[in-house]
């Protein structure tokens, strides 16, 4: 038997180190070849560590959140055959986990050879002292989960004909065992921890360690919240004859364009209006004071997946039509849900979309995408009734709440912009009108 140990990949792009965010295994686990490890994340893209070979984990060398250097052992198997460990007696101590209580123990001293043979000692007995006899307590009982309280079936019968739960009583008596006393001293407490509800307090604290994409993520919005002050401006949309043209549209469409969703209308819509104000297709760069105003647009989709929100980018969305965008906004989808999405594909936006769907609420405040200067969130769809100047009749809204980089943005400029969005997707014939 051997040792092969394994060290954190290139996991390219010029990395020097990844975060560990999940391991697969423990030790003592017998793996293949292939087996899935370990995941590191490197700038919001996760990359999964296969096993090599078939083996025996016998030690893990980062915990979960850690940051690993490029090329640093993380996991030592025991193998068939040699393995890639030469010396592994010197190799192994360095990364030998902490001795446990066997191995602590000091190795007895050689006995001397005319040394007297020790008596043997005789067995010690243990002899178990009674508990302490717990007083009653104010929040419940103080027993084990699952334990049975102990009543005699007089102080029971009593409990039961005061729709008293046992269980939320603690005993005075020898081994917690409940007395007529104790029945009277919870009845006095209230009628509130008197009734057998079944409800008990609880006051267990799960501590969980913020890693991988959600703490990301948590830098993400805080480095966003404490330096961009934000302005928000919601309007709401009639979406009536938009809905009307995207159904005819996806029931007429070629077997080979994807389904129209709002999405696509909303983005080459942005389009239009960026070019009346490119200044809202831009980062700003305050620690040098200078805004990047970008001509290609590149629309960053924020998508919830299964780890977390993440923001796979549409590039070059002026250079797309309706259905190219739809394409690729359900490529980017399936991709970020999957955790397949590139980096390229999770970065370089310079707007940003935030979409809810059917839970996307009256009206949100959506915090913009670092160092972006604007996004676009886009709220629930609703039947409304809606004054025509003679009657109320039924229309579709929907409600755009938009946020803005107050430092280079005006709100006069947030206004134009939003509603000259507003006016194509009201119109959505204008759209196609170059």
């Amino acid at each position: 038997m051997g040792e092969h140990i394994i060290k954190l990949p290139d996991v390219g792009e010029g990395v020097a180190e990844a975060e560990l965010v999940e391991w697969h295994v423990k030790v003592g686990d017998l793996v293949r070849e292939d087996t899935v490890l370990a995941a590191v994340m490197t700038d919001k893209a996760t990359v999964e560590i296969p096993s090599p070979v078939d083996g025996e984990i016998l030690w893990l060398g980062a915990e979960i959140g850690d940051t690993v250097a490029i090329g640093s052992p993380i996991v030592r198997l025991k193998v068939t055959g040699e393995g890639n460990v030469k010396g592994a007696a010197e190799a192994a101590p360095e990364m030998k986990a902490p001795a446990g209580p066997e191995e602590a123990k000091p190795a007895p001293a050689p006995s001397a050879p005319n040394a007297a043979p020790k008596p043997t000692e005789a067995p010690k007995t243990i002899v178990a002292t009674p508990k302490a006899v717990r007083p009653a307590s104010i929040s419940g009982a103080q027993r084990a989960e699952g334990e049975k309280p102990l009543a005699s079936p007089a102080v029971r019968l009593r409990a039961k004909e005061a729709g008293i739960d046992l269980r939320q009583v603690a005993g005075s008596g020898p081994a917690g065992r409940i007395s007529h006393e104790d029945i009277e001293a919870f009845l006095a407490r209230g009628p509130q921890l008197a009734r057998a509800t079944g409800l008990a307090p609880k006051d267990g604290v799960e501590d969980i360690k913020v890693v991988g994409l959600r703490r990301k993520i948590a830098e993400k919005m805080s480095l966003a919240k404490s330096r961009i002050p934000h302005i928000t401006y919601v309007e709401e949309i009639d979406v009536t004859a938009l809905e009307e043209l995207r159904a005819t549209l996806n029931k007429d469409k070629r077997g080979d364009r994807a389904k129209l969703t709002l999405l696509p209308f909303l983005m080459r819509a942005m389009v239009k209006a960026i070019a009346d104000q490119p200044n809202l297709n831009a980062l700003f760069d305050d620690d040098a004071g200078i805004i990047h105003q970008h001509e290609g647009i590149h629309i960053g989709i924020a998508a919830q997946t299964p780890t977390g929100l993440v923001v796979p980018v549409v590039k070059h969305a002026e250079a797309r039509d309706l259905w190219d965008c739809a394409a690729e906004v359900n490529r980017l989808a399936d991709a970020a849900k999957s955790g397949t999405a590139t980096r390229d594909e999770l970065s370089g936006s310079t707007i940003t979309i935030t979409s809810l769907g059917a839970m996307g609420g009256v009206a949100t405040t959506p915090v913009i995408n670092y160092p972006e200067v604007a996004i676009v969130g886009v709220n629930k769809m609703m039947v409304r009734p809606v004054w025509d100047g003679t009657q109320f009749i039924a229309r579709k809204m929907m409600n755009l709440s938009s946020s803005f980089d107050h430092r280079v943005i005006d709100g006069w400029d947030a206004a134009v912009f939003v509603q000259r969005i507003k006016a194509l997707l009201e119109t959505p014939a204008l759209i196609f009108v170059d």
